[in-house]
């Protein structure tokens, strides 16, 4: 390569490097701020008064090349009156003997229109672990740590920071799987979207993205050479590997991951499905972060930008543009939803002005512009069908895809297979009293007042305004119950109740959805240890719910609801009508109920309260005595 061709495409990535900080600074401005500014900052000083101080710090920790940036230190006095630093001078103070943080990069959908007010922000922070021998490493950890806290405590946006090594990242090394990675399952699909997503926050710049030549095919090991010689006579840029293929298994792995996530987050995960499904079919193809930087690199002066989001947009709705028009026009609601696009609004965003491009090439009729718009708004059960339609077209692509990819799966490791198969059974799978799992669109649903009713010995519960159809339905209201607090759809503000002849009231109903909150919570499978799922099912916690339906006369203790949770993140729900048959239930979970945190519940205007309380833990202690002594023989 030519010095004046890497000096331009040095200068076309510095410019797309800022064309993509502009998108995040306008998407979420004071967050951006301190993301793409003060965080480099934070980490390249150790003050007492600045988030990220470690008392006795080994070695100077800085990040490369800030001690002398200009917008770092155009910033460095709002900095520190932040934190309450009057003293005179700059706290970045250049040394040789130094421990270097080579880069730090978003990834995802930071700084693109996919970014929406629930989005979070996955941060590199890669380092050449021979740079930090010693506690060094220990005590980067820790900065890093008391930064995200700080971060925590004063962003909207989610901040999650993963120390990389830089020969990890040229391995595509990127570990086993936890809450934020999913380690065999990925590997160079990670990567791929790595160098297709990433801003450079701080540090330097990738070579990956400086390799290429207009007039020629550039050879990504020749030209780490050329630089590492001094050819280019420049210090700013460093190796994380070349990219020039995934491999099939890699794909269905990240398919996988994908669809774990889909579980609980489906709009959001719709467009990568689609991408995995068209990168494994066209595995063969040139890659698409390849394809982006071509796009980006091959312009001249005053060049146009465009964002890769858009790019990856179009490159699904092109594969599917061939399916059936239903299908298509619903994968357009889709993406349209995903990335919070509102056309014909009175206050336009980058987003409108980014993706209108796009939406002329695939239009959306009017009418389903301006009713997507108000989605937010429409009825709770048709946000509902609309999550439920999402889940049957993930579903529907996973199977295409895993017809298309027979046979590959031995390429995973065995422990990221059962802990994704489990994961994936603890939200689809239906069993007998188990409750099931809503798949919401959205973060936060239009939930109405909900209205109780009995009808010939069947608990519904409505959407007030929508008698057609209720949200759920049961001979057992405590079951009823369990569905809305579980799926968290059990509003925080009024409910009613239709004229009735049980003993049911309003109050009561409040008082044990509150409690069944407290000790179950809702549903989250991305809160379950991924360890968890290694293990046999474990019940964790139970609650009995003793007479509710019944007369606050009532003695007697023949009417028990039982609900319990597992470690896998699943919910049931049992009733029964005799001390005997809840004792059999019991024994026959033998060893999954041994360590089960017991709670219980009974109606509190009951005239014998704390008698019928008492009795019940003696009778259950009786019970789990039996079980324990059983399983120590």
């Amino acid at each position: 390569m030519l010095p004046k061709t890497f000096l331009h495409n040095k200068k076309i990535y510095l410019a797309y490097n800022n064309f993509r900080k502009k998108i995040f600074s306008e998407l979420a401005h004071r967050d951006s701020e301190a993301i793409l500014y003060l965080l480099p900052w934070m980490l390249s000083v150790n003050d007492p008064a600045v988030a990220g101080y470690v008392p006795n710090l080994k070695k100077p920790i800085a990040v490369f090349g800030a001690t002398t940036d200009r917008t770092l230190i155009g910033r460095e006095s709002v900095f520190k009156t932040m934190f309450g630093i009057k003293r005179q001078g700059s706290l970045l103070k250049p040394s040789t003997r130094v421990a270097l943080i080579q880069g730090i990069y978003t990834i995802g959908s930071a700084g693109t229109i996919s970014q929406t007010a629930s989005s979070d922000c996955d941060i590199w922070i890669c380092i050449n672990k021979a740079d930090f021998e010693d506690n060094s490493m220990d005590q980067l950890s820790q900065k890093i740590y008391l930064i995200k806290d700080w971060m925590d405590a004063n962003l909207r946006m989610p901040v999650f920071f993963f120390i990389s090594d830089i020969e990890d990242v040229r391995n595509s090394n990127f570990g086993t799987m936890d809450d934020e990675s999913s380690g065999s399952a990925q590997r160079n699909v990670l990567k791929e979207e790595f160098y297709r997503t990433m801003i450079m926050i701080a540090g330097k710049i990738p070579l990956w993205w400086l390799c290429f030549d207009p007039h020629d095919s550039a050879d990504y090991q020749a030209f780490c050479d050329q630089y590492f010689k001094g050819v280019f006579a420049d210090y700013d840029c460093f190796d994380m590997g070349a990219l020039e293929s995934v491999d099939s298994n890699e794909y269905f792995g990240a398919t996988l991951w994908q669809f774990n996530k889909a579980l609980t987050h489906p709009l959001k995960s719709i467009i990568k499905m689609l991408l995995l499904e068209m990168l494994l079919v066209s595995a063969k193809e040139e890659l698409l972060c390849h394809r982006f930087r071509n796009k980006i690199m091959n312009q001249e002066n005053d060049p146009v930008f465009v964002d890769p989001s858009m790019f990856t947009l179009d490159a699904v709705l092109q594969y599917k543009q061939g399916t059936d028009e239903e299908t298509f026009g619903f994968i357009k609601k889709c993406c349209y939803l995903r990335y919070d696009i509102k056309f014909f609004s009175k206050k336009l965003t980058i987003k409108e002005t980014l993706a209108r491009d796009i939406f002329l090439s695939y239009p959306l009729l009017r009418e389903d512009i301006y009713r997507l718009n108000e989605f937010s708004a429409w009825p709770l059960l048709d946000q509902l069908d609309f999550g439920e339609k999402i889940l049957i077209l993930l579903i529907n692509v996973y199977k295409d895809i895993a017809a298309y990819q027979q046979g590959i799966t031995n390429e995973i490791t065995p422990r990221d297979m059962t802990t994704i198969g489990r994961k994936l059974a603890a939200c689809l799978e239906k069993k007998q009293n188990k409750v099931p799992v809503v798949h919401k669109p959205l973060f936060n649903l239009n939930l109405p007042t909900l209205v109780f009713g009995i009808d010939k010995k069947v608990w519904q519960v409505f959407a007030a305004g929508d008698l057609t159809k209720p949200v759920i339905s049961s001979p057992d209201i405590v079951y009823c119950m369990s569905y809305l607090t579980w799926n968290d759809l059990f509003p925080a503000g009024d409910i009613r109740m239709t004229p009735n002849p049980t003993p049911v009231t309003l109050q009561e109903i409040t008082n044990l959805a509150k409690r069944m909150r407290e000790i179950f919570g809702a549903f989250d499978v991305t809160k379950v240890d991924f360890e968890n799922y290694l293990e046999s099912e474990k019940v964790t916690k139970m609650l009995v719910v003793i007479s509710f339906e019944g007369s606050h006369h009532a003695k007697d203790m023949n009417d028990f609801c039982v609900i319990y949770s597992n470690h896998w993140g699943e919910l049931f729900v049992r009733r029964f009508n005799s001390p005997e048959k809840m004792k059999e239930f019991i024994e026959s979970g033998g060893q999954k109920f041994a360590r089960t945190e017991m709670y219980y519940y009974i109606q509190r205007n009951s005239l014998y309260y704390e008698k019928i309380i008492e009795r019940t833990k003696q009778l259950v202690t009786r019970i789990f005595s039996c079980v324990v002594t059983t399983l120590d023989m």
